[in-house]
């Protein structure tokens, strides 16, 4: 029998899922996910969150609905493993134990660290200003997070690829202090991405700008929300570049294929309004995401479902992260 791929990836609990979010990580983490030869962990990461102290009752509820999300978007088959990060003990516990094979150094060059550094150092503070403890030893944690799965495979974006790479530097500080061979180095995997997605202003869509469109919200109000996306002044008869409309972005993401190129080609030629296309964009989205909002519904209000799901992905993290705790125990003597 041939021993599956294991992927891992973790999602902060951090809000509302937007198209951007979709397009370009969820989506293309359950295309990944589908193959046959693949084992896949999503974790929540609600320890990670900790370090902006988040309200208890608001980190409990967005962490609910990422993982209803994350299940309702296609990670919900039986090769797929969705868990909460607090609920996996073995996973804190190897943070301990890895936080004494890492240098100050290795942490110093972490790049959340460094950009509130520089961020307090411009603003004429104490470089230290306003950092814990949970964001200085973020980079063991998610080392912690990536080896106790012992994963082969991590997907990652470019903002990620430090976290892999201290993953891989710990591992290597545990074979030289301890034993080689206890963890595995994980490599990075790039997924099929969607790319950049513009929001309603035209720039990436984000929360910090203001721009976005909730993946789960009614069909109404994203066609109130799509009203909104800026465009020029042509003229429906006016021939237009589809390559730089935000509006054929949205359609080439998320419309069926035929749609979006009859738009592409009525575009270069004239013929068709922003208004009809938004129109368009409108309707598209709610035939693409009507099923899956319609099982993160039913997720959310069946408590029952929705803990069932998560206590079993939880059930197989903690066998492969308490095995992993015992082997690093083991080696280290404990």
């Amino acid at each position: 029998m041939t021993t599956p791929t294991i992927t891992l990836t973790g999602v902060q609990p951090t809000g509302e899922l937007h198209l951007g979010n979709y397009a370009g990580a969820i989506r293309p983490l359950a295309q990944l996910a589908a193959q046959p030869s693949r084992e896949t962990y999503v974790f929540v990461a609600d320890l990670h969150a900790l370090n902006s102290r988040p309200d208890p009752d608001r980190l409990r509820d967005r962490t609910r609905k990422m993982a209803a999300a994350l299940l309702a978007c296609g990670l919900d088959h039986d090769r797929v493993h969705v868990y909460r990060q607090s609920r996996v003990p073995a996973i804190a516990q190897i943070s301990a134990l890895l936080a004494n094979v890492t240098s100050k150094g290795t942490l110093n060059r972490a790049h959340a660290y460094k950009a509130l550094v520089a961020a307090n150092t411009a603003a004429g503070r104490d470089a230290d200003h306003g950092v814990n403890m949970g964001l200085f030893t973020y980079p063991v944690l998610m080392a912690a997070d990536i080896l106790g799965m012992r994963a082969h495979e991590v997907p990652v974006g470019a903002d990620q690829t430090q976290h892999l790479e201290i993953a891989v530097e710990l591992a290597r500080a545990f074979a030289r202090a301890y034993h080689p061979g206890v963890l595995r180095e994980p490599k990075a995997v790039v997924a099929q991405t969607g790319g950049v997605l513009p929001g309603l202003d035209g720039r990436k869509m984000s929360k910090s700008y203001g721009n976005t469109i909730p993946l789960f919200t009614a069909p109404a109000q994203q066609a109130k929300l799509i009203r909104r996306v800026i465009t020029d002044s042509r003229r429906p008869q006016d021939p237009k570049d589809p390559d730089t409309c935000t509006l054929v972005a949205l359609l080439d993401t998320f419309a069926e294929p035929a749609a979006a190129q009859e738009v592409r080609g009525r575009y270069r030629t004239g013929g068709i309004g922003y208004g009809d296309v938004k129109a368009l964009l409108a309707e598209q989205l709610h035939m693409t995401l009507t099923p899956m909002r319609d099982r993160y519904q039913a997720l959310l209000a069946d408590s029952a479902r929705l803990d069932a799901a998560l206590q079993a992905g939880e059930r197989r993290a903690n066998q492969r992260a308490t095995e992993t705790l015992r082997l690093l125990s083991a080696a280290i003597g404990l």
